[in-house]
């Protein structure tokens, strides 16, 4: 029974429509309306500026890392790490397909950054990291967001070598569940890229 509180709390956690709820309160609009349509942070920040953005990606961030906390302080026992991973997987595709927003939402990059950061702080902060210098290298957010995802798994993986604490498997499963989410959610943005349209920061979507 607990477990299932759980997930259930862990879904509906991810389904708080943080960028949709943003752009009415800061000015009014359905930011669904506007750049690429999408209510994530990259379309806020071109749609309303970096105040706003920011607070959609903090927003979106503590989803993914609430439904990991609240699973691990509730659920004990040598089941914690997987029922932390449905959790987490739950919250990030609660947000790429809540009932608030039709079943669609956000490609789930933050809310991963978030229950990553749950899962291990270390491996996200690396992958944060690896994803602002190439914001910063190459103005593509959504270059830095599927190359950083991708390095998640990888980073979890050699975790024992590189930081000598292993990651438990089932959190490599999950990161890598999220890295490919993430990466079919660019499906658009690959084909922008490919076909040199892709906007950078600064820029207006085609």
């Amino acid at each position: 029974m607990r477990e299932a509180v759980v997930l259930v709390v862990s879904y509906f956690l991810g389904t708080v429509p943080v960028g949709l709820m943003v752009g009415k309160v800061s000015r009014g609009i359905d930011i669904r309306d506007y750049g690429s349509g999408n209510v994530g942070a990259a379309n806020v920040l071109r749609t309303l500026g970096p105040g706003p953005a920011a607070v959609v990606f903090a927003g979106d961030t503590l989803k993914g890392l609430a439904a990991v906390l609240f699973a691990g302080a509730l659920v004990q026992g040598a089941g914690r790490p997987i029922i932390v991973v449905i959790a987490g997987l739950l919250s990030i595709i609660g947000h790429s397909a809540s009932p608030f927003l039709g079943f669609r939402g956000g490609k789930g990059v933050a809310t991963s950054l978030g229950v990553i950061i749950g899962m291990d702080w270390l491996v996200a902060a690396i992958a944060f990291g690896l994803w602002a210098a190439i914001v910063g290298a190459f103005r593509y957010v959504s270059v830095a967001s599927i190359l950083a995802s991708l390095s998640v798994p990888l980073l979890m993986h050699y975790s024992g070598a590189l930081f000598g604490r292993p990651v438990p498997s089932t959190y490599q499963i999950l990161a890598l569940a999220a890295a490919l989410l993430i990466l079919a959610r660019h499906r658009s943005n690959l084909k922008r890229l490919f076909g040199g349209t892709e906007p950078k920061i600064g820029q207006k979507v085609r």
